[in-house]
């Protein structure tokens, strides 16, 4: 019965009509605490009824010792009572009655070593520190109590001593600071040299080497300085040497002037640390040569901060490319030009394991800007000419290749004049490894060299190689064009619409229409609309159509046509052979009950009698206009959604005629069959 008993239940879960805030609750409570007991005052009359009190309350702390006798607390209470009595001997007796109970309490040693120094008993007090270190050793803070006491008395020479037990145990790094303190504080810097070789000898961490050159260059002479540093270098050794010494090395020979010495020391310390442990040290480097150094130095200094970056990095990854590119774009502003090849020559020896050209991108761009830096640089010709063949050469090219490397290649070639052999690369990448790219490349240097001829042929070969490319039939029709060759122009038109697949045919099509209407062959174009739309009888073609009767003259108004920048109206023949194909494709999207497509066409309209028309025709259009309407349907999962819907006014009258025309025949038949 108990185990089921769970947490009790709230039957009514519903927000009380009187909400409380915490804040209301702890003000509530605060108010409603008690005040506190406070004991009332006694006053003694006489020596028997003060006797009679110091009784009671001895009998009382007695008892609550001997039932709780580890409780230090119950003794310290009932010693500082006796205290209050002015009665030391008991209180000395209650103090030595605890520490037989528990000889390690740190807080009652205090307690005892206060109460006799409060009441000027030092000798009493000397000897309970004397026996307080000896007992527990490790505890500073009693050590530091009798140190205290023993400067506070002006026996330095006694505090001296102590300190000396103390460090005996080899204590830790403020009780050293301490004791130098000590000594700085009555002029005895020798013995706080002595004790500072004592300190780095227990603690030799970084931090200590420091603090020790600090106080000889404070009190000491710079050769004290340096000695100390230059035994810290050698003490801690390479395993457990710290930036930290070397930083304050130079910039304590920094502040003498020594800056020789000091970019020494840096020199020194980034040979011997690794980089992992000298990040701090290489800025200090940069800011000192900043400070202090030329612009040579500085820039030396970066270089060679960023080179072990680089180094580390490659060394971790071999196939990082973009670090390799890094690491010779490095070199390359030092001007080096041997360390440059190095790291290219490093570089191009990393080749993508595998024939996936996703692994090559990044490989590549390494080649060419080998090659490009032996052009520019050094201008080794035939070195550059030998990397863009290697290059050429270990490309896998029967799988993949890359268009830029031979593209480079070629204009390298044409720089050095070599045209032939430039045109001999471009048609071995072409017959090796035809690609779009290539092709273009090779017909715009043919171009720029005004060999037409060669360009047709390019562009035949172009086609020949991808048919379906239709910038491809493009931009050979614009190069007839501009031979005007306009018979060839059209030819080329017709082959590239005559094609079973293209990439995107609607370019092709805008293209040959715009083509004869900058021609002003408004016939052609017309012509060509109808076979387009035979096609792909789309809304936007529909409305481009219209659009274009629009733009285009009457037939015998083209010769009369003025400048191109005065703006002519529209004539009234323009506005019907447009408004007659709105209404073509507004009966053939009807007829196919295209409701998007009627509505499309329908703003267009609307917008093409806006800008046009008149007002009457602008409204019959706006009667045409539909009305949008929520409808659902039924899906695969048996489930509904909603979808919006067109109504078309000019549907609705047609049903309404067909259902008027429907009931004209029921009552027909009805008043047939009652003659019968």
């Amino acid at each position: 019965m108990e185990a089921s008993r769970g947490p009790p239940r709230v039957k009514d879960k519903r927000a009380a009509e009187v909400q409380i805030t915490a804040e209301q609750l702890l003000r509530e409570a605060v108010q409603r605490q008690d005040e506190q007991i406070i004991a009332p005052t006694q006053k003694f009359a006489d020596l028997e009824e003060l006797t009679a009190f110091q009784g009671r309350k001895r009998t009382e702390y007695e008892n609550y010792c001997r039932r709780n006798r580890i409780n230090m607390n119950n003794w310290m209470k009932y010693a500082q009572f006796e205290l209050e009595q002015k009665d030391f001997r008991r209180a000395r007796s209650i103090f030595e009655r605890a520490l037989d109970v528990d000889s390690t309490s740190v807080q009652l040693w205090s307690r005892y070593i206060d109460s006799e120094i409060k009441e000027r008993n030092i000798n009493h007090a000397r000897n309970l520190c004397d026996r307080a270190v000896t007992i527990l050793p490790r505890i500073d803070k009693l050590w530091y109590k009798y140190v205290y006491m023993e400067e506070t008395l002006g026996n330095i020479q006694g505090a001296r001593e102590v300190f000396e037990r103390w460090m005996s145990w080899e204590p830790n790094e403020q009780a050293w600071s301490a004791y130098i303190k000590l000594e700085k504080r009555h002029g005895e810097f020798e013995r706080a040299r002595n004790i500072f070789q004592r300190f780095t000898a227990v603690h030799p961490e970084p931090k200590n080497w420091i603090k020790w050159a600090k106080f000889e260059e404070e009190s000491g002479t710079s050769d004290l300085v340096r000695n100390v540093y230059e035994t810290a270098i050698e003490e801690l050794d390479t395993d457990f040497a710290d930036e930290k010494v070397f930083m304050a090395y130079a910039k304590f020979e920094a502040r003498l002037q020594e800056f020789e010495r000091a970019r020494a020391i840096y020199k020194f310390a980034l040979e011997r640390m690794a980089r992992s442990k000298s990040e701090n040290l290489h800025k200090a480097f940069t800011t000192f040569e900043k400070q202090f150094g030329d612009r040579d130095g500085i820039e030396d200094v970066i270089l060679s901060k960023r080179r072990v970056h680089y180094e580390q990095e490659v060394k971790e990854n071999p196939k990082n490319y973009d670090a390799w590119i890094d690491f010779a774009r490095l070199e390359e502003s030092a001007g080096d030009v041997d360390r440059v090849r190095e790291v290219y020559e490093h570089a191009i020896a990393q080749v993508p394991p595998t024939t996936q050209k996703r692994h090559w991108r990044r490989y590549i761009y390494l080649w060419l800007f080998y090659a490009v830096f032996e052009e520019t640089v050094p201008k080794d010709i035939e070195r550059t000419r030998q990397i863009y063949n290697a290059c050429i050469k270990l490309i896998p090219n029967k799988t993949f290749t890359f268009s830029k490397a031979w593209l480079a290649f070629a204009w390298f070639e044409i720089r050095q004049l070599q045209l032939a052999t430039a045109r001999k690369i471009l048609g071995t990448s072409i017959g090796m490894c035809p690609k779009e790219r290539l092709f273009r490349g090779y017909i715009e240097l043919e171009m720029k060299l005004f060999e037409f001829n060669r360009c047709r042929k390019l562009y035949e070969k172009y086609i020949l190689f991808d048919g379906t490319n239709t910038q491809a039939w493009i931009k050979f029709a614009e190069l007839e064009r501009g031979l005007d060759d306009l018979r060839r122009t059209r030819a080329i038109f017709e082959l590239g619409l005559e094609q079973p697949v293209l990439n995107m045919p609607e370019l092709l099509w805008k293209a040959y229409i715009d083509f004869e209407e900058e021609e002003r062959q408004f016939d052609n174009a017309r012509a060509l609309y109808e076979r387009l739309l035979e096609k792909a009888p789309h809304v936007k073609v529909w409305i481009t159509y219209a659009q274009f009767e629009i733009r285009a003259p009457d037939p015998g108004q083209e010769e009369e046509e003025g400048a191109e920048d005065e703006e002519k109206p529209v004539a009234e023949s323009a506005k019907d052979r447009a408004r007659e194909i709105f209404k073509r494709a507004h009966k053939l999207f009807k007829s196919q009950e295209l409701k998007e497509e009627r509505v499309t066409l329908l703003q267009a309209y609307r917008s093409f009698e806006a800008a046009h028309g008149t007002p009457e025709t602008l409204e019959s259009i706006e009667k045409q206009m539909p009305r949008k309407i929520k409808k659902r349907r039924k899906l695969d999962d048996d489930s509904f959604e909603e979808y919006i819907d067109y109504v078309f006014p000019q549907d609705d009258e047609s049903a309404a005629k067909l259902a008027k025309f429907m009931a004209n025949a029921q009552k027909w038949k009805q008043a047939k069959a009652g003659a019968a």
